[in-house]
């Protein structure tokens, strides 16, 4: 896959995606990632990629035209793929986005700045607007870092098992049971016992039911989506009267 991302701030980029998994699927050829300066394609004689809002008020606002320039080039003569902009309207980022987004063959990344972007360069330039979040960032580069990273953990080969991203918390609506390791005993607390048995199908039961619990406890509203089998629906019908009784 390639990821183009337009930002005034290319120099953020690096060393994130020089390090752990995103570098490791570069150096394998299984991701491109390109950070494009938006700044030399500025008309404009300070190569300034900003101005003042129409209608007054606080800020700056991106100009279109850089932007749209900017776009053009990373779109070369034969794009294939999305354009997205980070920004607070977009959708929220999730797994099945991510998920869909990485069979894509091409991503281009638009990292908004100060107080927004000429809405004309996204009419023009922008497929699909995606949040990370209802909070405030200072410019979508750290947003753009990380759909990067959500959406490489789903190309093949980057984590090195093809089972590892369905396994992780959210892949199917629920949280990630909880991990052990070395050693069995730690400050006097014992590693559960279903995973020492060797039994895969007893530690698959024990994994899920915890998948649950952690639902239950830390993020009940997951539980409203989430696609339940029957054996969950038991398994979360005795947990919620565990809990019950132990109120």
């Amino acid at each position: 896959m390639k990821i183009k991302i337009l930002t005034i701030f290319p120099e953020m980029f690096e060393s994130v995606l020089s390090a752990s998994i995103l570098g490791r699927a570069r150096a394998q050829g299984l991701l491109e990632v390109e950070p494009v300066d938006i700044r030399p394609f500025s008309d404009r004689k300070h190569r300034n990629t900003d101005d003042y809002p129409f209608g007054g008020g606080a800020g700056m606002v991106m100009l279109a035209q850089p932007i749209h320039d900017a776009m053009a080039y990373a779109m070369g003569p034969d794009f294939h793929g999305r354009r997205i902009y980070l920004g607070p309207r977009g959708a929220t980022l999730t797994t099945e986005k991510a998920r869909a987004l990485a069979r894509e063959e091409e991503l281009i990344l638009l990292c908004g700045h100060y107080e927004g972007v000429d809405q004309r360069a996204l009419d023009t330039c922008v497929d699909e607007e995606i949040s990370i979040g209802d909070y405030i960032l200072t410019g979508g580069e750290l947003a753009a870092m990380v759909l990067t990273d959500c959406v490489a953990r789903f190309l093949p080969g980057v984590l090195g098992s093809a089972e590892s991203p369905e396994e992780e918390s959210f892949s199917d609506g629920l949280l990630e049971y909880p991990q052990y390791t070395r050693p069995r005993v730690w400050q006097g607390m014992e590693v559960p016992e279903p995973l020492l048995n060797g039994d895969h199908a007893k530690i698959r039961v024990w994994r899920r039911r915890e998948s649950l619990r952690a639902t239950l406890r830390f993020r009940p509203d997951l539980l409203e989506k989430a696609e339940l089998s029957p054996a969950d629906q038991k398994m979360l019908k005795e947990l919620k009267e565990a809990c019950s009784c132990e109120s």
